[in-house]
């Protein structure tokens, strides 16, 4: 028997148009999944946990770091076969207010999601650190800014190139679902842990090579890849929310090396963390903001 299932939803900002909301889920692998509907267009960030979801525009195994695409009235699933719980932060707009984000950035040609998802990726990076970590704050200008920056990096991610997601095994899927969960518990502070493809492809009864692939297939990124997103972000959210010293979350991140550290971090992030910590908390770069968004004439 099913045991009866939590959605918490909370609005953390809204104005016309749009709205950011933080979204809970207890479902687990007893708990069936059932058909919704959306009824705007989503593009959220997962925070916590893993979860299958299935859209016409495909099915993938959404991990943190990924982004859940939903087109408006598009019906949907969500299951959790193998784990309990996720966390998302979601930015939901009506049709009209994402035609005006998608018609400002250049190359754009559709405001219909062809995929289900953008798996974890550096472009996005920034964006999904900053709206995490202003959601706990919940400081409606700031969030508004942090919204249409994330959909407006989507925007320009999508009209790059379409991330296929090729059908994996229910079996293989289950693995690398406990690979990611695996990484995810990681706890902060704690000694870096060596997630080597070997070690990792061991604890999945598979080998590294066959690993790699279905890993890269259902995650979007490789093992080392995703790794250093989970602890880069991590870093990103406290380096924001915080005064604590650089080195002290670069070693709570994972990173025994503060140079190795510095360096990829601007590698990613496009800045340094002490800049990004100074830049973070002025709000998105507005040059970019002008430059991606077109004005929203019912919010003036």
């Amino acid at each position: 028997m099913s045991r009866s299932v939590t959605i918490d939803i909370q609005t953390l900002a809204a104005g016309p148009g749009w709205c950011v909301l933080d979204v809970a889920c207890t479902a687990g692998p007893q708990d069936r999944p059932f058909e919704e509907r959306h009824g705007s267009v989503c593009i959220a960030a997962v925070a916590r946990g893993t979860f299958q979801y299935r859209t016409t525009a495909g099915a993938a195994l959404l991990a943190p770091g990924a982004v859940l695409l939903g087109n408006d009235g598009h019906c949907f699933e969500c299951g959790h076969a193998h784990g309990v719980g996720d966390h998302c932060v979601s930015v939901q707009m009506t049709p009209a207010h994402w035609e005006e984000i998608v018609a400002a950035v250049p190359g754009a040609r559709t405001t219909t999601f062809a995929v289900p998802r953008l798996p974890p990726l550096p472009a996005l990076m920034r964006q999904i650190a900053s709206l995490e970590a202003a959601c706990r704050d919940r400081g409606a200008g700031e969030l508004e800014e942090l919204a249409h920056d994330f959909a407006g990096a989507a925007a320009e991610v999508l009209t790059g190139a379409a991330t296929r997601c090729r059908a994996i095994t229910p079996q293989v899927e289950r693995r690398i679902s406990d690979a990611v969960r695996r990484i995810e518990s990681e706890e902060p502070g704690s000694p870096a842990i060596e997630w080597s493809l070997t070690t990792l492809a061991r604890e999945a009864a598979l080998s590294p090579y066959h690993f790699l692939r279905v890993f890269r297939d259902v995650v979007g990124v490789t093992p080392h890849q995703y790794v250093l997103h989970m602890r880069m972000h991590r870093a990103a959210v406290r380096l924001r929310r915080s005064d604590e010293p650089i080195s002290a979350i670069a070693f709570d991140a994972g990173f025994n090396d503060l140079s190795t550290f510095n360096r990829r971090f601007h590698r990613i992030m496009g800045a340094t963390p002490t800049a990004y910590r100074g830049s973070a908390r002025s709000g998105p770069n507005p040059e970019r903001s002008r430059r991606r968004l077109s004005p929203d004439p019912a919010a003036s």
